[in-house]
Order: C-alpha cells, then structure tokens, then sequence
C-alpha cells in the first residue's frame, strides 16, 4: 500500500506539469461480447445454483452536448445495468469545458472507471500514461469476442510507446475518396474513372464539354480549399494514386518524409497542371473549406475529393434547392462516389485515424487484472446489437418505435430523448462495427453504397507509420517546419516557383529543424515493436 502511494504521489508530480491542453473529439462507438467464458465476474464461471454475482460498480466520465441528461438510474441506464450486471454512475461533464475538467480530474487523487480521453496524443494524458496512470489493455483484447477485432492500424495509430491505453472509439477507416456529379458524367458520356488518366479526363470534360448543358463556358472540374497545417485538402488523397507515402515512408528501413520523395513531386506536376488547364478553382490557396460543396451543388464544380461520405451533403443540398425551385426529381441521383483510381501501384486510399477519441482505465480505481478484465467484458458486452441500440436510440415504444420494414421511427418528445436517451452513445465503441437499428431517413442507396465503400476502402488504405509516434522536436517547431512545405507546395502549384525552388525549399525544411525531426523521428522507428 505504501508504495502505491508513493507511486500516485510520483504520478500527480507529473500531472500536475503537464499540459492542459486537449482536442475534443465529438462522437460515439461501440462493440459487443456475452460469451460465457467472459462473463463479468471473470473467466472462472459458476455454475446454475450459484447465487447471482454482485453488480460491477463503474464510473464512467463522459462528455455531454444537452443541458438535460440521463440520470443515474433512469430507464435506458437501468436496462443496461440489469443486461451487463452493473452498477453504473456517470459523471457528465459540458462539452465547452470537457478538456479543463479532463487535466484537472487526471491531476485529481479520484479517477473514474472509465475515463473519455478526447486527445490520447496529449502531452497531459500521454505523461499520465507513461507513468503509469493508466492500464495497458492489448494483451487482453484478443480474449473478448468483439474487442478482440479491434483493427490492428488503428490500434497502432493511438498507441504510445507500442502500448495501448484505452479502447478507441471507432470511426470509419476508409473514409476518404472522390465524390462526383453524376448527372454531368452522364451528360459528357464518359463512364466513372478507373485511372489517373480517366481521372483527368473526367475533369477536363467538366470543363470543356459543359456538362451542365446550359450553353455556357460557366464550370471547371474540381474545387479545392485553403490548406492548413499538416492536412492539404484533395492532395493528401491525390499524392498516394502517384505512390507517395503517407505523411512519412520507410525506404532501406529508414523512415523517410513524404515530401522528399520524388513520387510526392509527380503529383504535385499533376496538381500544377490541372491549375495550369483551370480544371481546379483558381483561388484554391485562400477558399474557405465551409463553402467547400457549394460549387458542386450549384453547378459550378462537377468533382470534391473528401470524405466519401460527403456525396450524401451534396445529394440533399442538390434535392433541396430543386424542391425550392419546383424543379426537383426525388428519386434521381445526381452524385455518386468511389474510393478512388488507379495509379502504377493500383488503388491506393488515405485512411484517417480511425478512432474519435478513447475509453481509458485508470489502474488507480481499477486496480487489479481482475478488475480490469470485468470493465473490459462490460465494454465489450456494449458493442452487441442490443446494447447498441440501447444506448443510441433508447427503449422500444417509449424512446422510438419500428415501422413496417423494421426501421427506426424515433420519438419527437425531445425533452424525453434528451432526459433519458442522449450522450449515452458517447460510451459506445463500436467495435468491430455499427450494429445499431437504422432510421430510414439515412438510409438512402447513396448511404448504403458509401458505407460498404468505406468498409471496402480499409483494404486499399495506406498507413502512416510513424502515426503513433509523438515528436518532441515536431511539438516545438511543427508549424514553422509545416509553413515552409505548404507555402512551397502552393507556390509550385500555381507556377510562381520553380522545380529548383522546390528544391530550395526542401533543403530549408531541412536546415530550420527538419533534420533533428527526422532524426528523432527515426529513433523511434527503430525502438518501436512495430514496423
């Protein structure tokens, strides 16, 4: 007991140094288990005379976005204790101030069950974690039915050290690719793109052949947005269908940075040239990305390369303005989508993290392997379809009801849904996927088509190795370092630079701290257990 204490006292000394700074993650996900050899009392079993195990007592810290909310006890929060035999107490907290009572519970002597880590690459969670604050669950994972599928990518993009601090919150891997106007490609009579080539193509007869058949020379092929930070709108996507890496690439088992390679370079000259022809909006570099669709829906731009899912905003917005205008035809589909085309090494897509945020378990309230085991078998247990649907969507006939082909009607008491139902989706995993009911309103054949397009993408999708990695020297000089390549890219793009200005570029990237980032960078490639 002694030396628990004073290893909690070592733990709050770097605790309370630690930054409080976080990012929030909005959103919710889940994952299921019931096998008997996990039951919530452990893997010994008992047999059928046994008295009834007593009820697990959690604590779970979530976010919440009402100012109504499920009490302890009420009705959905009931129906699960009495499912996973729990006693279940949760502490929610405003989402506008979630990060400043997150570092002030983790510098805290008292510590929830289960704690909703927005930004695991913190410096506080991740000083925390290192020291011990928090259990590492991969060894564990494989012995649960749901959890134990857990995607190895993801689980190595919010890993700290090799280690695996918490269940992530799963989110759609393959989520990137290239979201089009149908109706245009039907109107210029070409088939969807299956190559760069194709790709290009599409977007000079968006242009050209006015695919709008308004008479005018009114359109141009693709919209882009201002770039910030790390992430550069459409070229992310783009740069891998030429082979670069993803943000970093390994070549004679070193890790190498993307823009050093010369396939990065082959894809921006695509990207020049398309500004060149004005197949992309000349004013990409300073586009607000709020108004990012607004040109494909007003038929101006026929292309976005984006989330996938970003084909449905579009459709609805195209339906909406039809209806205004008595004009609109419900049942035509004017977009479509696919994960992306075909370069020398085939199909490649960009993945995203995978996760919004985690499920962490402090080994100061749960403080054995058994205990640990238990709170495990309950996050498992949530990813059912059942519990799923339960903590989304609340208790048949009172917090929705079916229609005819089983989906979904929600009720329009708000208050109700609010009181009982809402943030409880917060603790969901969904791992290893959505089992949840559906609403048909989002059940659309666009919807449906993007979702297996999703789940097809995590095939084609092209890790970053060095994601799970946190640099020290990125921390102190990442935006200076991040500058120097976006203004050179965008510079090369729209032909005020040349190749050997690249260059220069580059080799000032190098000079202004890019070499001591790779340098460390490289360090931890080579102690990680993972390459």
């Amino acid at each position: 007991m002694q030396q628990n204490k004073t290893q909690w006292k070592k733990w709050l000394a770097v605790a309370s140094a630690a930054s409080v700074t976080a990012t929030v993650l909005v959103g919710c996900g889940s994952d299921s288990t019931d096998s008997a050899a996990n039951s919530p009392q452990g893997s010994a079993g008992a047999s059928a005379s046994a008295a009834p195990a007593k009820p697990l007592e959690l604590s779970i810290m979530l976010p919440v976005f009402n100012t109504s909310y499920p009490k302890d006890g009420s009705p959905v929060l009931a129906e699960i204790e009495k499912k996973t035999n729990t006693k279940i107490h949760i502490d929610w907290v405003p989402n506008s101030s979630y990060n400043d009572k997150f570092n002030i519970t983790l510098a805290s002597s008292k510590l929830p069950s289960i704690m909703y880590v927005p930004d695991s690459k913190s410096s506080s969670f991740v000083n925390a974690a290192k020291s011990g604050a928090f259990w590492d669950v991969a060894p564990y994972l494989k012995n649960y039915k749901n959890l134990g599928q857990a995607n190895k990518v993801v689980l190595e993009n919010y890993a700290i050290e090799g280690k695996t601090y918490g269940i992530y919150r799963s989110r759609a891997l393959g989520r990137n690719g290239i979201n089009f106007r149908q109706d245009w490609l039907d109107n210029v009579g070409m088939t969807t793109p299956k190559t760069i080539d194709d790709f290009y193509n599409m977007l000079k007869a968006f242009k050209e052949k006015d695919p709008d058949k308004n008479g005018k020379d009114d359109t141009y092929g693709m919209v882009l947005v201002k770039w910030t930070g790390t992430w550069a709108s459409g070229f992310d996507t783009i740069k891998l269908w030429f082979g670069a890496p993803n943000k970093w690439g390994v070549a004679n088992g070193a890790l190498v940075p993307e823009h050093e390679t010369a396939e990065y370079f082959e894809a921006l000259k695509f990207m020049r040239k398309l500004f060149e022809e004005k197949l992309i909006n000349q004013d990409f570099a300073v586009y607000d990305s709020a108004k990012w669709i607004d040109p494909v829906v007003n038929g101006k731009a026929g292309v976005i390369v984006d989330v996938t899912d970003t084909a449905g905003r579009i459709e609805q917005k195209i339906h909406e303005a039809l209806k205004a205008a008595n004009k609109d035809e419900p049942t035509k589909q004017f977009v479509d989508n696919l994960i992306g085309v075909e370069g020398k090494n085939g199909l490649k897509a960009l993945p995203t993290t995978g996760y919004a945020g985690i499920l962490a378990i402090p080994k100061s309230s749960v403080k054995t392997e058994a205990e640990l085991k238990q709170v495990l078998q309950f996050i498992d247990q949530t990813n059912e379809a059942e519990l799923q649907t339960l903590l989304y969507s609340g208790i048949e006939g009172k917090h929705y009801t079916k229609d005819t082909d089983g989906f979904i009607v929600p009720s329009t008491e708000t208050a109700l849904i609010e009181s009982e139902v809402s943030g409880l989706g917060q603790m969901l995993t969904y791992i290893p996927e959505t089992r949840t009911l559906k609403s048909k309103k989002t059940q659309t054949p666009l919807s449906i088509k993007t979702e297996k397009l999703q789940k097809e993408a995590e095939k084609y999708v092209v890790p970053n190795p060095a994601e799970s990695f946190i640099s020290k020297i990125y921390s102190q000089k990442g935006p200076q370092l991040d500058n120097i390549i976006n203004d050179a890219r965008i510079k090369y793009i729209v032909g005020q630079s040349s190749e050997a200005d690249w260059k220069a570029a580059v080799e000032l990237w190098k000079k202004s701290g890019g070499d001591e980032y790779v340098k460390e960078m490289n360090e931890l490639y080579a102690a990680s257990p993972k390459k």
